[in-house]
């Protein structure tokens, strides 16, 4: 059994779950110049129906999380997941930036 990594992928402005060369889930994001500085946009957050349950979802948040903030940016949650994940990890509350009409503009249309 492979070991499931969280990875960043910044040239496809996403975190994702490896799974032994799979992409088997996704954080999208989109880098936004805000009057934080640089504001990193949470938008929309998928694990494959074959790994739901265990929690991958969790891990490649808390990673993508992570890396965000060590590289200086701030977090905007739109992805219900991840403002349900940053309402339960106050450690997170800091570097949060609320949403604005401009962040919501800089999403790509579905």
């Amino acid at each position: 059994m492979s070991e499931i990594t969280p990875v960043f992928l910044p040239e496809r402005r996403r975190y994702a779950l490896d799974d032994d060369g799979n992409l088997i889930g996704a954080a999208h994001f989109r880098d936004f110049s805000g009057s934080a500085g640089i504001e990193r946009i949470f938008f929309h957050t998928t694990v494959d129906e074959k790994y739901s349950g265990q929690g991958l979802a969790s891990v490649m948040v808390k990673f993508a999380l992570e890396n965000t903030i060590a590289g200086g940016a701030k977090i905007v949650a739109v992805c219900p997941y991840v403002k349900a994940y940053v309402a339960k990890h106050a450690e997170y509350q800091p570097h949060l930036v609320a949403t604005t009409p401009e962040h919501l503009k800089a999403l790509p249309s579905a």
